[in-house]
């Protein structure tokens, strides 16, 4: 961390739509370039300072279309202020779309995948997988999609779904393409990656160069406890529909301004202050 940072500064992600979750599941997950901008709007209104985004076809299929992320950032900036933060996250080898959007619509920050894995989800009610395959990030894909961020000015924010994603960034920093100041995302609870538990975050900030910035994302029912974790340890916090359907009394949300609401509060009961997008700015070194 950054020793002129402050230390009670938390910054607040929002993670609008994901890729999975459909209105069958929470009518709540907008689709639309306009659904996500009021969405966008009502986490900036709640407290976030950067949204995390995924593209959706106007009947929710996922989409790596340049004009719809084009489309979202234009909605969203008539809105408001808030920082972007595009997903790059695909199956295939092939990410020219996905470098596309990124040089053409230039958001703050471009998610990017740090390692290959099983990503999996198990029902114990069935003894069976809901799905199971492998999300492979070779080093290919990820120099690939780290040279259109960083011809662009574009800063990526490292996505680790394990302790060896974290350790493996070493050989991009030694080729000179990934470049300090990092900004880490420490996922937890997906099937094939690190568990939800204090030991995991504790080991991956252990692991990330000294300086970095992190934040925790907790997938599913241990996402409030997940944040609570990173808020204690002193790292950043995501929360939004893509990660938890569900506020802590277990109702499901009605928007994502729902979940920075609580998220918000859980900054404030702890002594530390929701950062405003100028501080998120300055915290991520992003322009």
């Amino acid at each position: 961390m950054n020793e002129l940072r402050d230390p009670d500064l938390c910054v607040i992600t929002c993670a609008l739509t994901g890729v999975l979750a459909n209105r069958q599941q929470c009518e709540s997950i907008p689709y639309t370039p306009k659904e996500i901008a009021l969405e966008a709007k009502r986490a900036y209104d709640a407290g976030a300072s950067v949204v995390h985004i995924h593209a959706r076809n106007d009947d929710g299929s996922p989409t790596f279309s340049p004009a719809v992320f084009a489309a979202i950032k234009r909605e969203i900036r008539a809105l408001c202020p808030i920082i972007l933060n595009f997903s790059t996250g695909t199956l295939l080898e092939d990410v020219s779309e996905q470098s596309a959007y990124i040089r053409e619509s230039k958001p703050e920050i471009a998610a990017l995948n740090m390692g290959t894995m099983n990503y999996a989800k198990y029902s114990e009610k069935r003894h069976d997988f809901v799905f199971d395959m492998v999300f492979p990030n070779t080093y290919a894909k990820i120099k690939t999609l780290l040279t259109a961020m960083n011809e662009s000015g574009v800063k990526p924010e490292l996505e680790c779904f394990d302790t060896g994603h974290t350790h493996g960034i070493w050989p991009l920093l030694d080729m000179g393409i990934l470049k300090a100041p990092l900004q880490f995302s420490f996922i937890v609870n997906v099937l094939g990656g690190i568990p939800p538990t204090v030991e995991s975050l504790q080991l991956q900030t252990k692991l990330m160069p000294r300086g970095s910035e992190w934040e925790v994302i907790g997938i599913g029912r241990c996402g409030w406890r997940m944040i609570a974790t990173a808020l204690v340890l002193g790292g950043n916090i995501r929360a939004g529909l893509e990660d938890n359907l569900y506020l802590p009394t277990g109702q499901m949300a009605r928007s994502n301004g729902e979940l920075v609401e609580v998220a918000a509060r859980m900054v404030r009961d702890i002594g530390r202050r929701v950062a405003t997008v100028e501080e998120a700015r300055r915290v991520l070194a992003v322009g």
